[in-house]
């Protein structure tokens, strides 16, 4: 067996985190062996444009990418196609599925998460799909002509976003979502009921409490029974319900787990020499301390950044804090909706109209310093007064409810009460 190398870096989950982590400790000077294992036999590449512009062709996969062949080849790091079997945190080394064996220094888990899949007879047929990674984009594109029937189960981002290229590109396209409302816990209720209206005016038929039953393949297609009864027709089937982590080998390794894998605010785990980052870490959140899990483009470019510098040792030996507060956007037709900060610790909120149907909701605590702020509209006519929001956010500006609902007030003019 070979000899593993001690002096390795070594990152599990070659995707957008473990990519940019990679990149980040050769810019931070690291000279010596890097080592990126994952199952995808693509270089790590961004994941937004797989439900929108690799859909309707605005995008070729090559776009996607973090780098070219030829900027990895001048990065010098090592990439295995392969899955991790085992980590062995004593030896400080893990072992591979074809049987090798990679001992590090430092070891970044970046494995982000394993798509969701419907549970349901028939949920198991080839015309279920879900969007995970690339090849899965290729197939579901293939499918996207016009007049093909798509239906989605899952009224989230991922659901809504597909929904919206699916229409673009002709397709006839249901939405079936559980829950009373579009985009859950994510969003506002004012958010997703203008989300609700733009589907559904472009076309688009969502029925809301809408639990799938069963699926099974008729001469007109593949059938949906929905729990009440009803039964939708169609060619294909996009199971849009989300991620969940792989737990198993880090718990099996006696890394402590919960909603993912539990790390400090330096990202470490709880076993020497082992950092977590991205869709699969459970890290404590700057505004509130408590542990949060968080599957967004923005968390994994910038824990990448932070975990690298700290599997170094930090700066001056001292390792780094993670302080990056929490963004998402999701684009969907011509509109756009972002939050920054953690809206669920506000005591109350304000209201701001925006140009046409737009609004901005900002979150403030019990002193009136922001914590949040949600908006929606036409991108082209908000896309300023989202950017300036969420800086009013990371800023900590305190205001009151009133002035900041009031459009006669610039938003500008609040940076003033920065703390």
């Amino acid at each position: 067996m070979q000899t593993p190398d001690s002096t390795s870096m070594v990152i599990v989950g070659a995707g957008h985190c473990g990519g940019r982590a990679a990149q980040a400790l050769r810019t931070a000077g690291w000279l010596g062996p890097i080592h990126l294992v994952g199952d995808e036999p693509h270089a790590p590449y961004e994941r937004p444009p797989l439900s929108k512009d690799l859909l309707t062709g605005g995008k070729q996969a090559a776009e996607c990418a973090l780098h070219s062949a030829d900027d990895w080849a001048s990065l010098h790091i090592t990439r295995h196609v392969a899955q991790v079997t085992a980590l062995h945190p004593a030896s400080r080394s893990i072992t591979l599925s074809g049987g090798q064996t990679l001992g590090y220094q430092s070891l970044l888990l970046a494995t982000g998460g394993k798509v969701r899949t419907l549970s349901i007879p028939g949920g198991d047929l080839p015309e279920v799909l879900t969007l995970r990674n690339l090849m899965d984009a290729a197939t579901l594109g293939s499918r996207l002509v016009p007049g093909h029937r798509l239906l989605v189960v899952g009224g989230g981002f991922i659901g809504l976003e597909v929904a919206a290229s699916a229409r673009k590109l002709g397709c006839e396209v249901t939405l079936v979502e559980g829950a009373p409302r579009l985009m859950g816990r994510a969003v506002p209720e004012p958010v997703a009921e203008r989300a609700l209206a733009l589907h559904r005016a472009q076309g688009v038929r969502v029925l809301l409490g809408a639990s799938p039953h069963s699926i099974a393949r008729t001469a007109e297609g593949l059938c949906m029974a929905l729990a009440d009864g009803t039964q939708i027709v169609a060619d294909t089937v996009l199971a849009g319900i989300g991620i969940v982590p792989d737990l198993a080998l880090p718990g099996a390794a006696g890394l402590a787990v919960g909603r993912g894998i539990c790390v400090n605010a330096q990202l470490q785990t709880s076993l020497p020499g082992i950092f977590a980052a991205g869709d699969v870490a459970e890290f404590p959140s700057v505004l509130s301390g408590q542990l949060v899990r968080q599957e967004t483009w923005h968390n994994a470019e910038t824990q990448a950044a932070i975990a690298a510098q700290n599997m170094l040792g930090g700066i001056d030996g001292n390792l780094v804090a993670y302080t990056a507060f929490p963004w998402f956007w999701s684009d969907q037709y011509h509109y756009q909706l972002q939050v920054a900060g953690e809206p669920a610790l506000a005591t109350h909120s304000a209201t701001r109209a925006l140009d046409g149907d737009g609004l901005l909701i900002f979150y403030l605590d019990a002193s009136d310093t922001l914590v949040g702020a949600c908006g929606w509209g036409e991108t082209s006519r908000v896309a300023k007064d989202l950017k300036l929001a969420r800086t009013l956010v990371e800023k900590g500006v305190t205001a009151s409810a009133e002035a900041l609902a009031d459009p006669a007030t610039k938003l500008k003019a609040f940076l003033s009460n920065a703390r």
